[in-house]
């Protein structure tokens, strides 16, 4: 029964890793900064949706992995370590707030009504990424790319720009999907169980 639980959350995981893939491929705007460039995506809405149904660890892992191979099949692949980290991050904290703040994955065990709960964990791991992002990117650019401190900064501006308005949508997006998913997939048996 363990196995099949854990076979159930790694083609979960993959699943989420390829929409993951997709919503940054190919549902983005992308926006050149100098050299560089930003994008609005939809990438960190199935990051989000990730850990709401699978938990921290497997949702960060396919939000990582999914980003990541975007980064390094298309023209970010400079920011790929830096989306790893930060993506798996999301995933940590938006599970951590789900399922051991809010108990979502339990069937009527919130004291916190189900809509609020979902917003409170989107939020919280979109609001790590709209501080840590441009922060991040900014010492990632300087000191490990060797980007002059002025183009840098240039950048972080505009990345915080799209890093915001890409956690709104993720947020937004994100409960929306979650709370039309899950009762079906309560009623089919194929919510995984986090713990």
């Amino acid at each position: 029964m363990k196995n099949r639980e854990s076979l159930r959350k790694l083609c979960m995981a993959a699943l989420f890793a390829a929409l993951c893939y997709i919503g940054f491929t190919y549902c983005k705007i992308d926006i050149p900064v100098g050299g560089e460039k930003t994008a609005f995506h939809l990438g960190n809405v199935f990051c989000v949706l990730a850990a709401l149904f699978l938990g921290g660890f497997w949702g960060g892992m396919a939000g990582a992995v999914g980003m990541t191979i975007a980064d390094l099949t298309t023209a970010y692949v400079t920011s790929a370590p830096k989306t790893f980290v930060l993506k798996l991050c999301i995933g940590l904290i938006t599970g951590l707030l789900a399922h051991r703040v809010f108990h979502l994955s339990r069937e009527g065990s919130r004291k916190v009504a189900l809509p609020v709960a979902t917003v409170i964990s989107c939020t919280g791991g979109m609001a790590f990424n709209v501080v840590a992002d441009p922060i991040v990117g900014y010492f990632y650019k300087t000191y490990v790319l060797g980007v002059p401190q002025s183009a840098a900064a240039i950048w972080v501006k505009m990345g915080a720009i799209t890093t915001a308005v890409n956690a709104v949508v993720a947020v937004i997006a994100a409960t929306v999907f979650y709370l039309a998913l899950r009762p079906a997939l309560f009623r089919s048996k194929l919510l995984p169980q986090v713990k």
